[in-house]
């Protein structure tokens, strides 16, 4: 039985943590899947390469407003899909590569196998390839092993085959027609994708609004957006997944009753959990909450000394550069066990790759009001600003809460054209406590560039 001084058990962020301060200790990776985690294989980075092809091929659709007229005369969808895992694949298999066989890594073994916990601190390890399994322990474990998607308790749905983010990337051909079950940010993203790719795109939800995890406003705006655009399907019951003559359909039950959507293929996007039961964490003494993640405190240790976790296994905001924020903890509580530092989770933002593109940061209007927090609230078109025009942008807004006696922002949310970018000031202001004030007139604001559209919505806050 191989006893390490520290496991690591993933390969997305995990794998960052290693490096030549940890030269004398001996170590060990485990990783069941490909390396590289959820982000460079499955999640942000192919799937925002999907999203700039499908921006490029949905320009034409617009262009006509501004004079100029443009035609998309073909998708060829192999060679986008080609051009993504040509170059995220070697990657993939070149940090395996580099672990298991460069000089760097001499005192480091990989395992290529399915971790679970058998015991405190004692992993058994299950390869794939028919080996005996393995059974190793360890001082110190470092758990990083991600999410999966989940799959909704759906009558029929593995019978009938389906897809997911995992999946529907790797697609042989492009399908005519695609049912999108689910109404998040996966879902999103993937209805722009394939709708810009000449798809027809249905999108069925159980809610009755997509993105609703966003600011009220933001999830009202994009709703009514995407379903002049998509064929949506609000506040439905999926009854069953059934295969027909011509592909799949969705028996759905809705307001107006008992109605059927048929398509190509189904692509499930109903969010992800994390691995912990893949793990039996329980079994070495981690508790999980009720959604399963990995309890962790403020240095990102679990409720068992010398046991740390990060990323999607323990986070519920799912993001990777929050992952990576955690790794970087890790990595110097790993190093320095008397110097540790926290994880600051204050002001985490994130964005949606759709279209348009949504970006948030800090407490929306609701989750303010359930604080009892005192704030005020603006709002800025951007047709209210000279890139706006030039755009012919109708419809995306930024809005912005504050806290009316310091000018402190709260909250910042933007739907509208790069938004991911155009919000980053806002960030920045809020993690180093730059008033909403001392914001916009302490800088110069370069017109007329889209960041005038945080400079106005600063400028509208209605401040003591």
């Amino acid at each position: 039985m191989p006893h390490y001084d520290l496991v690591i058990i993933g390969t997305g962020s995990g794998n960052s943590i290693l490096g030549p301060e940890f030269a004398d200790l001996r170590t060990a990776i485990v990783e069941k899947g490909v390396f590289g985690g959820t982000c460079l294989n499955v999640g942000c980075i192919p799937t925002k390469m999907f999203v700039y092809a499908a921006d490029v091929a949905a320009t034409p659709a617009g262009s006509s407003r501004l004079g100029v007229d443009e035609e998309l005369t073909a998708v060829r969808w192999p060679d986008i899909r080609d051009r993504i895992f040509g170059r995220i694949d070697p990657i993939a298999e070149g940090g395996a590569e580099y672990r298991e066989n460069h000089e760097d890594n001499r005192n480091v073994d990989v395992y290529r196998g399915e971790g679970r916990f058998t015991g405190m601190k004692e992993l058994r390890v299950s390869f794939a390839d028919g080996r005996p399994d393995e059974v190793v322990t360890a001082d110190r474990f470092v758990l990083a092993a991600g999410g999966r998607p989940v799959i909704p308790d759906v009558p029929g749905l593995a019978e009938t085959g389906y897809y997911t983010s995992d999946t529907v990337m790797r697609l042989d051909a492009l399908p005519k027609r695609i049912v999108v079950l689910g109404g998040g940010y996966i879902a999103a993203e993937f209805a722009h994708v394939f709708a810009s790719f000449g798809v027809a795109v249905t999108v069925v939800n159980r809610s009755g609004a997509l993105l609703r995890q966003e600011d009220a406003d933001v999830s009202a705006r994009f709703t009514e957006l995407a379903s002049q655009r998509f064929d949506v399907r609000l506040d439905r019951k999926t009854v069953r997944a059934r295969r027909t003559d011509n592909g799949v359909a969705l028996d759905l039950e809705g307001p107006q009753g008992a109605e059927t959507v048929e398509a190509d293929l189904i692509l499930v996007a109903t969010g992800r959990k994390p691995n912990s039961d893949l793990l039996d964490v329980g079994a070495t003494g981690v508790a999980t909450t009720k959604r399963g993640h990995v309890v962790v405190d403020d240095y990102q240790q679990t409720s068992v000394e010398g046991v740390y976790a990060l990323g999607d296994i323990s986070s519920p905001l799912e993001l990777k550069h929050v992952a990576n924020h955690e790794a970087r903890v890790v990595r110097h509580n790993l190093l320095h066990p008397d110097d540790r530092i926290k994880a600051d989770h204050r002001f985490v933002p994130h964005a949606v790759f759709t279209s348009p593109q949504v970006a948030s940061v800090g407490l929306t209007e609701a989750q303010a009001t359930e604080r009892g927090l005192s704030f005020v609230v603006s709002k800025e078109d951007y047709a209210g600003i000279a890139y706006g025009w030039a755009m012919e942008d109708t419809t995306g807004f930024a809005k912005l809460l504050a806290d009316p006696a310091t000018g402190q922002l709260l909250g910042a949310h933007i739907i509208g054209p790069q938004a991911s970018t155009v919000i980053q000031p806002l960030i920045q202001a809020m993690s180093f406590g730059l008033d909403a004030r001392s914001m916009a007139r302490g800088q110069y604001w370069i017109h007329p560039a889209m960041p005038e559209l945080v400079e106005n919505a600063l400028l509208n806050l209605p401040l003591h």
